[in-house]
Protein backbone atom coordinates (compact mmCIF):
# COMPACT_ATOMS: atom_id res chain seq x y z
CA UNK A 1 0.00 0.00 0.00
CA UNK A 2 1.59 3.72 -0.71
CA UNK A 3 1.39 5.72 2.23
CA UNK A 4 0.23 9.98 1.55
CA UNK A 5 3.71 11.70 1.39
CA UNK A 6 3.65 14.37 4.22
CA UNK A 7 3.09 17.48 2.53
CA UNK A 8 6.12 19.80 2.25
CA UNK A 9 5.82 23.46 1.87
CA UNK A 10 6.08 25.34 -1.18
CA UNK A 11 6.01 27.20 1.76
CA UNK A 12 2.85 26.02 2.22
CA UNK A 13 3.62 23.01 3.31
CA UNK A 14 4.09 23.18 6.52
CA UNK A 15 1.85 26.12 6.27
CA UNK A 16 -0.96 24.43 5.30
CA UNK A 17 -1.29 20.96 5.97
CA UNK A 18 -0.06 17.99 6.60
CA UNK A 19 -1.21 14.83 4.55
CA UNK A 20 -2.10 12.56 7.15
CA UNK A 21 -2.30 14.77 10.33
CA UNK A 22 1.03 12.57 11.16
CA UNK A 23 4.74 13.95 11.57
CA UNK A 24 8.05 12.23 10.96
CA UNK A 25 9.82 11.24 13.89
CA UNK A 26 12.25 14.10 13.10
CA UNK A 27 9.27 16.35 13.04
CA UNK A 28 8.41 15.56 16.28
CA UNK A 29 11.76 16.55 17.66
CA UNK A 30 11.93 19.94 15.31
CA UNK A 31 8.63 21.10 13.89
CA UNK A 32 7.02 21.87 18.05
CA UNK A 33 8.50 22.23 20.82
CA UNK A 34 9.83 19.17 22.73
CA UNK A 35 7.65 19.71 25.86
CA UNK A 36 7.55 17.80 29.12
CA UNK A 37 5.45 17.96 31.92
CA UNK A 38 5.93 20.77 34.59
CA UNK A 39 7.75 20.24 37.71
CA UNK A 40 4.24 19.60 39.68
CA UNK A 41 3.02 17.04 36.72
CA UNK A 42 3.03 13.68 37.32
CA UNK A 43 4.95 11.45 34.79
CA UNK A 44 2.56 10.80 31.63
CA UNK A 45 1.45 6.93 31.22
CA UNK A 46 2.74 5.88 28.18
CA UNK A 47 0.12 5.00 26.10
CA UNK A 48 -0.60 1.15 25.15
CA UNK A 49 0.22 0.13 22.24
CA UNK A 50 -2.00 -0.93 19.46
CA UNK A 51 -2.29 -5.08 19.43
CA UNK A 52 -4.12 -7.05 16.57
CA UNK A 53 -7.37 -6.62 18.25
CA UNK A 54 -8.45 -2.64 18.30
CA UNK A 55 -6.69 -0.88 21.73
CA UNK A 56 -9.39 -0.14 24.66
CA UNK A 57 -10.38 3.53 24.37
CA UNK A 58 -9.84 6.02 27.50
CA UNK A 59 -8.69 9.49 28.21
CA UNK A 60 -4.88 10.04 28.89
CA UNK A 61 -4.74 13.15 29.05
CA UNK A 62 -6.75 16.42 29.95
CA UNK A 63 -5.83 19.99 28.66
CA UNK A 64 -7.77 22.71 29.58
CA UNK A 65 -10.86 20.11 30.54
CA UNK A 66 -10.68 18.53 26.90
CA UNK A 67 -9.50 15.04 26.52
CA UNK A 68 -6.83 13.22 24.92
CA UNK A 69 -7.76 9.55 24.19
CA UNK A 70 -5.55 6.88 23.35
CA UNK A 71 -7.01 6.18 20.30
CA UNK A 72 -5.77 9.79 18.83
CA UNK A 73 -1.69 8.79 20.63
CA UNK A 74 -2.02 5.43 18.84
CA UNK A 75 -3.09 6.74 15.38
CA UNK A 76 0.00 9.24 15.11
CA UNK A 77 2.03 7.20 16.62
CA UNK A 78 1.09 4.38 13.88
CA UNK A 79 1.33 6.74 11.30
CA UNK A 80 4.94 8.39 12.24
CA UNK A 81 6.11 4.50 12.01
CA UNK A 82 4.55 4.41 8.51
CA UNK A 83 6.13 7.27 7.37
CA UNK A 84 9.38 6.68 9.12
CA UNK A 85 10.24 2.88 9.77
CA UNK A 86 13.63 4.16 11.66
CA UNK A 87 11.21 4.90 14.07
CA UNK A 88 10.40 1.60 15.49
CA UNK A 89 14.23 1.72 16.61
CA UNK A 90 12.69 3.72 19.53
CA UNK A 91 11.22 2.41 22.38
CA UNK A 92 7.07 2.60 21.51
CA UNK A 93 6.83 3.98 25.27
CA UNK A 94 8.83 6.69 24.44
CA UNK A 95 7.38 7.63 21.15
CA UNK A 96 4.12 7.42 22.63
CA UNK A 97 5.41 10.04 25.24
CA UNK A 98 7.00 12.13 22.43
CA UNK A 99 3.01 11.83 20.87
CA UNK A 100 1.03 12.53 23.49
CA UNK A 101 3.19 16.20 24.26
CA UNK A 102 3.18 17.10 21.24
CA UNK A 103 -1.02 16.58 20.68
CA UNK A 104 -1.11 18.32 23.96
CA UNK A 105 0.78 21.12 22.70
CA UNK A 106 -1.33 21.16 19.50
CA UNK A 107 -4.41 21.04 21.11
CA UNK A 108 -3.13 24.15 23.52
CA UNK A 109 -2.75 26.11 20.31
CA UNK A 110 -6.44 24.82 19.19
CA UNK A 111 -7.77 26.62 22.15
CA UNK A 112 -6.02 29.71 22.06
CA UNK A 113 -7.34 30.13 18.07
CA UNK A 114 -10.97 28.98 19.00
CA UNK A 115 -10.54 31.70 22.14
CA UNK A 116 -9.42 34.92 19.35
CA UNK A 117 -12.04 33.25 16.53
CA UNK A 118 -9.92 31.83 13.93
CA UNK A 119 -12.29 29.95 11.94
CA UNK A 120 -10.78 28.13 9.00
CA UNK A 121 -14.11 27.73 6.93
CA UNK A 122 -14.28 24.47 3.91
CA UNK A 123 -13.30 26.15 1.23
CA UNK A 124 -9.86 26.42 2.45
CA UNK A 125 -9.47 22.94 3.55
CA UNK A 126 -10.83 21.84 0.14
CA UNK A 127 -7.75 23.99 -1.17
CA UNK A 128 -5.75 22.55 1.38
CA UNK A 129 -6.47 18.81 0.32
CA UNK A 130 -6.27 19.98 -3.20
CA UNK A 131 -2.40 21.15 -2.37
CA UNK A 132 -2.08 17.30 -0.36
CA UNK A 133 -3.25 15.19 -3.73
CA UNK A 134 -0.99 17.46 -6.09
CA UNK A 135 2.05 16.88 -3.79
CA UNK A 136 1.24 13.48 -3.95
CA UNK A 137 0.88 13.54 -7.77
CA UNK A 138 -2.24 12.31 -8.31
CA UNK A 139 -6.41 13.43 -7.75
CA UNK A 140 -7.85 14.55 -4.45
CA UNK A 141 -10.63 11.59 -5.62
CA UNK A 142 -6.88 9.18 -5.76
CA UNK A 143 -5.85 10.70 -2.27
CA UNK A 144 -9.17 10.78 -0.69
CA UNK A 145 -9.37 6.60 -1.58
CA UNK A 146 -5.61 6.13 -0.22
CA UNK A 147 -6.47 8.04 3.23
CA UNK A 148 -9.63 5.37 3.25
CA UNK A 149 -7.08 2.31 2.66
CA UNK A 150 -5.23 3.09 5.52
CA UNK A 151 -8.19 3.06 7.88
CA UNK A 152 -8.32 7.08 8.06
CA UNK A 153 -11.55 8.51 8.23
CA UNK A 154 -12.20 11.46 5.20
CA UNK A 155 -13.90 13.50 8.33
CA UNK A 156 -10.82 12.61 10.53
CA UNK A 157 -8.37 13.71 7.73
CA UNK A 158 -10.26 16.90 7.03
CA UNK A 159 -10.10 17.72 10.47
CA UNK A 160 -6.15 17.17 10.54
CA UNK A 161 -6.09 19.31 7.98
CA UNK A 162 -8.29 21.76 9.27
CA UNK A 163 -6.40 22.26 12.56
CA UNK A 164 -2.94 22.47 10.41
CA UNK A 165 -4.35 25.37 9.03
CA UNK A 166 -5.66 27.05 12.23
CA UNK A 167 -2.46 26.88 13.89
CA UNK A 168 -0.91 27.93 10.87
CA UNK A 169 -3.21 31.31 11.23
CA UNK A 170 -2.37 31.27 15.02
CA UNK A 171 1.24 31.18 14.82
CA UNK A 172 0.77 34.47 11.69
CA UNK A 173 -1.36 36.44 14.10
CA UNK A 174 0.69 35.58 17.32
CA UNK A 175 4.31 35.15 15.96
CA UNK A 176 5.36 36.19 12.59
CA UNK A 177 3.75 40.00 12.42
CA UNK A 178 5.99 40.64 15.10
CA UNK A 179 9.22 39.18 14.13
CA UNK A 180 11.60 42.20 12.81
CA UNK A 181 15.12 41.66 11.30
CA UNK A 182 17.55 44.93 11.74
CA UNK A 183 19.32 45.87 8.70
CA UNK A 184 22.22 45.52 10.82
CA UNK A 185 21.54 41.44 11.11
CA UNK A 186 21.08 41.20 7.34
CA UNK A 187 24.54 43.09 6.35
CA UNK A 188 25.94 40.28 9.05
CA UNK A 189 24.31 37.34 7.36
CA UNK A 190 25.50 38.05 3.81
CA UNK A 191 28.80 38.76 5.22
CA UNK A 192 28.87 35.37 6.73
CA UNK A 193 26.61 33.98 3.33
CA UNK A 194 30.59 34.89 1.52
CA UNK A 195 32.69 34.08 3.59
CA UNK A 196 31.50 30.69 3.61
CA UNK A 197 30.53 30.75 7.51
CA UNK A 198 26.79 29.75 7.09
CA UNK A 199 27.15 26.54 5.20
CA UNK A 200 24.26 25.37 7.54
CA UNK A 201 21.70 27.70 5.33
CA UNK A 202 20.28 25.17 3.08
CA UNK A 203 20.46 26.60 -0.60
CA UNK A 204 17.66 27.76 -3.03
CA UNK A 205 17.10 25.36 -5.72
CA UNK A 206 14.36 25.26 -8.61
CA UNK A 207 13.62 21.72 -10.29
CA UNK A 208 11.68 21.00 -13.39
CA UNK A 209 10.22 17.47 -13.45
CA UNK A 210 8.94 14.92 -16.02
CA UNK A 211 6.75 12.55 -13.94
CA UNK A 212 5.53 9.36 -15.92
CA UNK A 213 2.71 8.13 -13.16
CA UNK A 214 2.62 4.28 -12.16
CA UNK A 215 -0.66 3.47 -11.03
CA UNK A 216 -1.49 2.32 -7.05
CA UNK A 217 -0.66 -2.22 -7.26
CA UNK A 218 0.86 -1.79 -10.56
CA UNK A 219 2.26 -5.53 -11.55
CA UNK A 220 5.88 -5.94 -12.94
CA UNK A 221 4.25 -6.05 -16.35
CA UNK A 222 2.62 -2.69 -16.18
CA UNK A 223 5.58 -0.90 -14.89
CA UNK A 224 8.57 -2.16 -17.10
CA UNK A 225 6.84 0.19 -20.45
CA UNK A 226 6.84 2.80 -18.04
CA UNK A 227 9.93 2.67 -16.59
CA UNK A 228 11.45 2.95 -20.37
CA UNK A 229 9.78 5.79 -21.02
CA UNK A 230 10.43 7.40 -18.55
CA UNK A 231 14.08 6.06 -19.19
CA UNK A 232 13.39 7.77 -22.95
CA UNK A 233 12.50 10.98 -21.31
CA UNK A 234 15.72 11.14 -19.64
CA UNK A 235 18.03 10.01 -22.56
CA UNK A 236 16.21 12.84 -24.55
CA UNK A 237 16.79 15.29 -21.91
CA UNK A 238 20.53 14.38 -21.49
CA UNK A 239 20.77 14.53 -24.92
CA UNK A 240 19.92 18.19 -25.52
CA UNK A 241 16.06 18.42 -25.85
CA UNK A 242 13.91 21.02 -24.41
CA UNK A 243 12.88 20.04 -21.54
CA UNK A 244 10.12 22.13 -21.01
CA UNK A 245 8.48 20.76 -24.46
CA UNK A 246 9.08 17.13 -22.94
CA UNK A 247 7.35 17.70 -19.72
CA UNK A 248 4.41 19.24 -21.76
CA UNK A 249 4.30 16.31 -23.82
CA UNK A 250 5.08 13.46 -21.20
CA UNK A 251 4.82 14.81 -17.92
CA UNK A 252 1.17 13.26 -15.93
CA UNK A 253 2.45 15.98 -13.21
CA UNK A 254 -0.22 18.87 -12.63
CA UNK A 255 2.75 21.46 -13.78
CA UNK A 256 3.70 20.03 -16.59
CA UNK A 257 1.75 23.26 -18.86
CA UNK A 258 4.28 25.22 -16.93
CA UNK A 259 7.32 22.93 -18.57
CA UNK A 260 7.70 20.93 -15.02
CA UNK A 261 9.05 23.78 -13.04
CA UNK A 262 8.14 23.20 -9.49
CA UNK A 263 9.38 26.13 -8.30
CA UNK A 264 12.30 28.04 -6.39
CA UNK A 265 12.56 27.76 -2.78
CA UNK A 266 14.80 26.60 0.32
CA UNK A 267 15.98 23.27 -0.49
CA UNK A 268 14.55 22.11 2.88
CA UNK A 269 10.95 22.57 1.42
CA UNK A 270 11.66 20.10 -1.51
CA UNK A 271 11.30 16.58 -1.17
CA UNK A 272 14.77 14.84 -0.06
CA UNK A 273 14.05 12.36 -2.65
CA UNK A 274 14.89 15.63 -5.30
CA UNK A 275 17.40 17.19 -2.90
CA UNK A 276 19.51 13.89 -3.04
CA UNK A 277 18.95 13.12 -6.29
CA UNK A 278 19.86 16.53 -7.33
CA UNK A 279 22.78 17.70 -4.81
CA UNK A 280 25.55 16.41 -7.08
CA UNK A 281 24.61 17.58 -10.83
CA UNK A 282 25.62 20.69 -11.95
CA UNK A 283 23.08 23.44 -12.95
CA UNK A 284 21.17 22.26 -16.04
CA UNK A 285 21.75 18.53 -14.94
CA UNK A 286 19.44 16.01 -15.14
CA UNK A 287 18.56 13.45 -12.49
CA UNK A 288 16.85 10.13 -13.26
CA UNK A 289 14.49 8.32 -13.46
CA UNK A 290 13.91 8.43 -9.88
CA UNK A 291 11.13 6.19 -8.24
CA UNK A 292 8.54 7.44 -5.87
CA UNK A 293 5.11 6.35 -4.21
CA UNK A 294 3.67 8.33 -7.60
CA UNK A 295 5.68 6.76 -10.56
CA UNK A 296 8.98 7.93 -11.97
CA UNK A 297 10.61 11.71 -12.00
CA UNK A 298 13.01 12.54 -14.17
CA UNK A 299 14.35 16.14 -12.99
CA UNK A 300 16.17 19.28 -14.63
CA UNK A 301 18.05 21.24 -11.61
CA UNK A 302 17.49 24.61 -13.11
CA UNK A 303 18.96 27.03 -10.48
CA UNK A 304 20.73 26.40 -6.99
CA UNK A 305 21.96 29.55 -5.38
CA UNK A 306 22.47 30.52 -1.52
CA UNK A 307 20.24 33.23 -0.34
CA UNK A 308 22.23 36.97 -0.37
CA UNK A 309 24.77 35.25 -2.80
CA UNK A 310 26.12 38.68 -4.96
CA UNK A 311 25.56 35.80 -8.28
CA UNK A 312 22.54 34.43 -7.88
CA UNK A 313 19.77 33.98 -10.54
CA UNK A 314 16.60 33.04 -10.06
CA UNK A 315 13.27 32.65 -11.87
CA UNK A 316 11.04 35.50 -11.21
CA UNK A 317 7.07 35.85 -12.09
CA UNK A 318 5.44 38.82 -12.96
CA UNK A 319 1.75 38.01 -11.45
CA UNK A 320 -1.01 40.30 -11.25
CA UNK A 321 -4.25 39.48 -8.86
CA UNK A 322 -7.41 40.50 -7.82
CA UNK A 323 -8.22 40.11 -3.73
CA UNK A 324 -11.67 40.17 -2.33
CA UNK A 325 -10.52 40.36 1.37
CA UNK A 326 -12.68 38.37 4.44
CA UNK A 327 -15.59 40.51 4.77
CA UNK A 328 -18.57 40.07 7.58
CA UNK A 329 -21.13 40.96 4.13
CA UNK A 330 -19.55 38.09 2.17
CA UNK A 331 -18.59 34.56 2.95
CA UNK A 332 -15.85 32.69 1.39
CA UNK A 333 -18.33 31.25 -1.18
CA UNK A 334 -19.78 34.37 -2.07
CA UNK A 335 -15.95 36.11 -3.11
CA UNK A 336 -15.12 32.54 -4.58
CA UNK A 337 -18.35 32.49 -6.96
CA UNK A 338 -17.40 36.12 -7.79
CA UNK A 339 -14.14 35.88 -9.00
CA UNK A 340 -14.82 32.85 -10.74
CA UNK A 341 -17.17 34.88 -12.53
CA UNK A 342 -14.21 37.21 -13.04
CA UNK A 343 -12.50 34.56 -14.53
CA UNK A 344 -15.38 33.20 -17.32
CA UNK A 345 -15.47 37.04 -18.44
CA UNK A 346 -12.01 37.34 -18.99
CA UNK A 347 -11.81 33.95 -21.25
CA UNK A 348 -14.85 34.94 -23.18
CA UNK A 349 -13.14 38.18 -23.61
CA UNK A 350 -16.02 40.16 -22.74
CA UNK A 351 -14.02 41.89 -19.40
CA UNK A 352 -9.83 43.14 -18.99
CA UNK A 353 -8.48 41.35 -16.02
CA UNK A 354 -6.69 44.85 -15.18
CA UNK A 355 -9.81 46.57 -15.53
CA UNK A 356 -11.83 44.03 -13.00
CA UNK A 357 -8.65 44.90 -10.79
CA UNK A 358 -9.09 48.30 -10.63
CA UNK A 359 -12.94 48.26 -10.46
CA UNK A 360 -12.77 45.53 -7.48
CA UNK A 361 -9.57 44.39 -5.77
CA UNK A 362 -9.41 45.33 -2.52
CA UNK A 363 -5.34 45.75 -2.68
CA UNK A 364 -3.65 48.15 -3.02
CA UNK A 365 -1.85 47.03 -6.55
CA UNK A 366 -5.66 47.59 -7.83
CA UNK A 367 -5.00 51.34 -9.06
CA UNK A 368 -2.02 49.18 -11.28
CA UNK A 369 -4.63 46.54 -12.19
CA UNK A 370 -3.42 44.20 -9.83
CA UNK A 371 -0.16 44.70 -10.99
CA UNK A 372 2.58 43.29 -7.98
CA UNK A 373 5.58 43.50 -10.52
CA UNK A 374 8.23 40.81 -10.92
CA UNK A 375 8.41 38.64 -7.64
CA UNK A 376 11.49 36.47 -5.79
CA UNK A 377 10.31 33.27 -4.81
CA UNK A 378 9.34 32.89 -1.32
CA UNK A 379 7.77 36.16 -1.42
CA UNK A 380 4.64 35.81 -1.09
CA UNK A 381 2.18 34.05 1.39
CA UNK A 382 2.52 30.44 0.83
CA UNK A 383 -1.18 29.65 -0.43
CA UNK A 384 -0.51 32.42 -3.27
CA UNK A 385 2.60 31.29 -4.36
CA UNK A 386 1.59 27.43 -4.72
CA UNK A 387 -0.77 28.59 -7.09
CA UNK A 388 1.79 30.78 -9.06
CA UNK A 389 3.93 28.04 -9.15
CA UNK A 390 1.55 26.01 -11.07
CA UNK A 391 1.02 28.54 -13.59
CA UNK A 392 1.92 28.92 -17.37
CA UNK A 393 2.29 32.58 -18.38
CA UNK A 394 -0.99 34.02 -20.18
CA UNK A 395 -3.00 31.34 -17.17
CA UNK A 396 -5.53 32.64 -15.01
CA UNK A 397 -6.17 30.61 -11.48
CA UNK A 398 -9.13 29.23 -10.15
CA UNK A 399 -9.89 31.52 -7.19
CA UNK A 400 -7.41 30.80 -4.32
CA UNK A 401 -8.40 31.22 -0.32
CA UNK A 402 -5.19 32.53 1.56
CA UNK A 403 -5.29 34.38 5.14
CA UNK A 404 -6.10 37.48 3.61
CA UNK A 405 -8.84 36.19 1.62
CA UNK A 406 -9.79 35.00 -1.61
CA UNK A 407 -7.73 35.80 -4.86
CA UNK A 408 -7.86 35.63 -8.82
CA UNK A 409 -4.41 35.57 -10.21
CA UNK A 410 -2.76 35.63 -13.50
CA UNK A 411 0.98 34.89 -14.27
CA UNK A 412 2.14 37.67 -17.04
CA UNK A 413 5.45 36.01 -17.59
CA UNK A 414 8.83 34.33 -16.58
CA UNK A 415 12.48 34.94 -16.54
CA UNK A 416 16.18 34.03 -15.05
CA UNK A 417 17.38 36.90 -13.43
CA UNK A 418 20.24 38.26 -11.29
CA UNK A 419 19.05 39.23 -8.21
CA UNK A 420 19.62 43.44 -7.67
CA UNK A 421 21.49 44.63 -4.33
CA UNK A 422 18.61 45.14 -3.01
CA UNK A 423 16.71 41.85 -4.00
CA UNK A 424 20.01 39.69 -2.07
CA UNK A 425 18.78 41.87 0.98
CA UNK A 426 15.84 40.85 1.01
CA UNK A 427 16.22 37.02 0.38
CA UNK A 428 18.81 37.48 3.30
CA UNK A 429 16.27 39.08 5.29
CA UNK A 430 13.85 36.22 4.13
CA UNK A 431 16.25 33.81 5.67
CA UNK A 432 16.22 35.47 8.50
CA UNK A 433 13.37 36.14 9.27
CA UNK A 434 11.96 32.18 9.03
CA UNK A 435 14.77 31.16 11.36
CA UNK A 436 14.00 34.23 13.84
CA UNK A 437 10.12 32.89 13.00
CA UNK A 438 10.49 29.40 14.14
CA UNK A 439 12.49 30.34 17.41
CA UNK A 440 10.09 32.70 17.76
CA UNK A 441 7.26 30.18 17.70
CA UNK A 442 8.80 27.58 19.65
CA UNK A 443 9.30 30.06 22.65
CA UNK A 444 5.57 30.95 22.17
CA UNK A 445 4.31 27.43 21.79
CA UNK A 446 6.09 26.64 25.49
CA UNK A 447 4.48 29.66 26.76
CA UNK A 448 1.03 28.49 25.93
CA UNK A 449 1.72 24.87 27.06
CA UNK A 450 3.20 26.24 30.32
CA UNK A 451 -0.27 28.29 30.79
CA UNK A 452 -2.61 25.23 30.13
CA UNK A 453 -3.72 22.97 33.07
CA UNK A 454 -2.79 19.04 31.85
CA UNK A 455 -4.48 16.37 33.29
CA UNK A 456 -2.78 13.21 33.00
CA UNK A 457 -4.50 9.62 33.89
CA UNK A 458 -3.42 6.38 34.18
CA UNK A 459 -4.96 3.82 32.04
CA UNK A 460 -7.45 1.89 33.21
CA UNK A 461 -6.80 -1.28 35.63
CA UNK A 462 -7.78 -4.48 33.71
Amino acid sequence: MNHIRPILTLACLAALATASGAQGITDIMRAGPRLAPGPSAPRAAPAQPVTGQRSAEYIVALVNSEPVTNTEVQVRVARIIKENPEAERMPRADLARLVLERLISERAQLQVAKETGIKIDDLAVDQAEGVVARQNQITVTELRARVAAEGITQESFRNDIRNQITIARLRDREVESKVKVSDVEVDQFIRDQRSGSNAAVPPNINIAQVLIAVPEGASDAQVAPLQQRAQEVARRARAGEDFAKLAQEFSDAPERANGGVLGARSADRYPGLFVDATQSIPVNGIAGPIRSDAGFHVLKLLSKTQPGASDAIVTQTQVRHILLRNDPKRTTAQAVAQLAEFKERVQRGTADFAGLARDNSQDGSAKDGGDLGWSRPGQFVPEFEEAVNRLAPGEISDPVVSRFGVHLIQVMGRREAKLTQAEQREAARTVLRDKRIEEAFSTWAQEVRARAYVEYREPPRS
